[in-house]
């Protein structure tokens, strides 16, 4: 009999009241900071799992747990690349479902706005302490039976930064463990900095499986859509979802601490958390300026963030790609920025060596796909790849239908919101300076959306209050990333309508007390639409790398350049102050500003804040409507 290794691990328990002794099959309990010990005591009393397994952010944790994945059939590996893997979830869990995600406060007003009666509020969904604690009852007692129960300790931001904040995830999934190590900073570092009881974002999930299975789990993705449901106490800096896998439901550091729980905090200690890339431009002189951005879903930030500039001597660096966390620096007045995540958790289809090749470049390995195509070598496909794919290649789609590459046209490899979550370290353009623990100052702030008709490449307001009023009229083409099906223009204001944690109408006012702070540096804001559409409903702007031009304005711009106009609507750019050098372009049509149009559209955005905002809609945003309205009179 021949000497072979057999793995192996040494157990402990820890005895729960009325549970009784739970293995700690890793970490050692004792050792966790007393807050931590209460609160996971608690979730392990509720979701009765068969163990508890302490995570520390290693190496050598993510092989294991990447095999248990492989072998249960959730991860398919492949093969073409370095330690890249694919998974396909239950067909019924594919995005975030905003029907299903609450603020629950004790106060309805304190998480949603006054809006007017009979008008269904857009802006959040409340539900009453008493009514949750019914449906929460109803889900989480013996969620996580017959399951290991993962503790995550991460933090969002740089750990020890002091623009970060902590959180503690509880979770049965494995999936989501591997998921929140890329996109979050898991460590067992974290405990040091709870060791005096400082405040921690508790964050429980459970995809609401307990075994013996009561259904049939379908792709080996356990999920309950039926009693799918995402809550934020805001109050209590608390997060519980259950039922989802999905990453938007599951990875509770990414939208949900990240922007609607952290966006409380933001407005309790007097900073912002946004739903902003941020990047930095350095013009042929040398001169690097960084910009934040905000886009609803799938309009092409994580694009922007990673631009290649199609204009020589320019240089892009992406610092993060959809999540940023400002603050006002109380010495200097800048507005300092951070990327709170690790990773990149971007949509597939459309991205390729054309429209992203940073971002392509950045998912070669240590990347999680989900919901794409798998090529028969062993490598991932969705749409957007197939000029880099040869004809007749053979796809298996994610949902397990096996086609040749070009025979029938109609077949669809990839869900529309297929991900890739990829280590942000990896890419080939991220900034030096994207972990500094001071972040890093912001110049510009600026916001778009899809909007096929009327509205200019670019806007820049005319001060900070109509700058705000800029991002309260947001809107866009519905994408994939939430549940919504067909395209309409919808409002997203700030690019936030599904991520604030607390009343909209006090989100706007926080963003227009930052005036009143005469030190602070407040950037130039800009309004953005590559998307404008010709009588053709061709393209008027090509947009991809040629948004350098765009953006090399905007910089000019907060140099005090004289190179814009005044309209109606803001300041837009003077005939030939944007390079256009080789492209062929209708500046005429791209710039236009129809004047019914325009009136149809402050009419239309004046009545839907007003409706949706009712009397917490601010007096200054009121006021720039009323403004706007006269402009717009006045125009010729």
């Amino acid at each position: 009999m021949e000497d072979i290794n057999v793995p192996f691990v040494e157990v402990h328990y820890v005895t729960i009241q009325k549970i009784g002794d739970i293995p700690i099959t890793k970490g050692d309990f004792q050792s966790l900071p007393v807050q931590a010990q209460k609160w996971i005591a608690q979730m392990v009393q509720l979701c009765t799992p068969r163990g508890v397994y302490i995570c520390d952010g290693s190496d050598e944790e993510a092989e294991m747990v990447t095999l248990k994945l492989l072998e249960r059939g959730t991860l398919t590996k492949l093969t073409k690349y370095e330690n890249n893997y694919i998974c396909w979830t239950d067909p019924r869990d594919v995005a975030r479902v905003e029907s299903k995600t609450y603020i629950v406060t004790d106060d309805k007003y304190a998480s949603i706005p006054h809006s007017r009666d009979g008008v269904k509020c857009a802006l959040g969904l409340w539900m009453s302490p008493e009514d949750m604690k019914k449906e929460l009852d109803d889900r989480l007692p013996g969620c996580m039976a017959g399951r290991m129960m993962y503790i995550i300790p991460f933090s969002m931001g740089p750990i020890g930064s002091p623009l970060s904040k902590i959180g503690i995830q509880v979770t049965d999934s494995n999936y989501v463990l591997l998921s929140m190590r890329v996109m979050t900073r898991v460590s067992s570092e974290i405990w040091k900095h709870l060791k005096h009881g400082e405040e921690f974002v508790k964050c429980l999930h459970s995809m609401g499986c307990p075994r013996p299975h009561a259904q049939k789990v379908i792709n080996n993705w356990p999920c309950n859509p039926e009693k799918t449901l995402i809550v934020h106490f805001p109050d209590i800096r608390k997060v519980i979802s259950y039922g989802s896998g999905y990453g938007g439901n599951s990875l509770l550091g990414k939208k949900c601490f990240a922007l609607r729980i952290a966006g409380r905090i933001a407005y309790d200690e007097g900073w912002m958390a946004e739903h902003m890339l941020i990047m930095s431009i350095t013009n042929p002189t040398g001169e690097e300026k960084f910009v934040a951005a905000a886009f609803p879903s799938a309009c092409g930030k994580t694009n922007l963030a990673m631009i290649t500039p199609t204009l020589p001597g320019y240089t892009v660096r992406v610092v993060g790609d959809d999540i940023a966390w400002m603050r006002f620096d109380k010495k200097t007045g800048e507005l300092r920025a951070i990327n709170p995540e690790a990773g990149f958790f971007g949509v597939a289809p459309g991205t390729n060596m054309k429209t992203n090749p940073n971002a392509m470049l950045t998912c070669m390995k240590n990347s999680i796909f989900t919901n794409v195509g798998e090529t028969a070598d062993g490598g991932f496909y969705w749409e957007g790849l197939e000029d880099e794919t040869p004809p007749g290649t053979e796809i298996i789609s994610w949902t397990g239908e096996t086609y040749k590459l070009g025979e029938d046209k109609t077949k669809k490899s990839s869900h529309p919101n297929a991900r890739f979550c990829c280590p942000a370290r990896q890419c080939p353009i991220i900034h030096d300076k994207w972990e500094h623990p001071d972040g890093v100052p912001i110049s510009a702030i600026i916001f778009g959306g899809r909007r096929p008709e009327g509205v200019p490449l670019v806007i820049e307001s005319f001060d900070w209050k109509h700058g705000v009023f800029l991002a309260s009229q947001l809107k866009s083409e519905t994408t994939a990333a939430a549940e919504h099906t067909g395209k309409q223009i919808m409002h997203d204001p700030f690019a936030m309508r599904p991520f604030v944690g607390y009343n909209f109408g006090h989100y706007i006012q926080h963003w227009l007390d930052f005036e009143k702070e005469p030190k602070n540096k407040l950037p130039k804001i800009f309004h953005v639409n590559w998307f404008r559409l010709d009588e053709n409903n061709k393209f008027l702007w090509p947009g991809f790398g040629e948004n350098i031009r765009v953006l090399d304005w905007i910089i000019r711009r907060t140099n005090g350049e004289d190179i814009a106009e005044a309209s109606p609507v803001g300041f837009i750019p003077k005939k030939d102050s944007i390079n256009l050098q080789g492209l062929v372009v209708d500046w005429d049509k791209l710039m236009s500003l129809p004047k019914e149009y325009w009136m149809n559209d402050i009419e239309e955005t004046s009545k839907w804040l007003d409706e949706q905002l009712g009397d917490d809609l601010p007096k200054d945003i009121r006021q720039q409507i009323e403004m706007q309205k006269q402009r717009l009179t006045e125009m010729k």
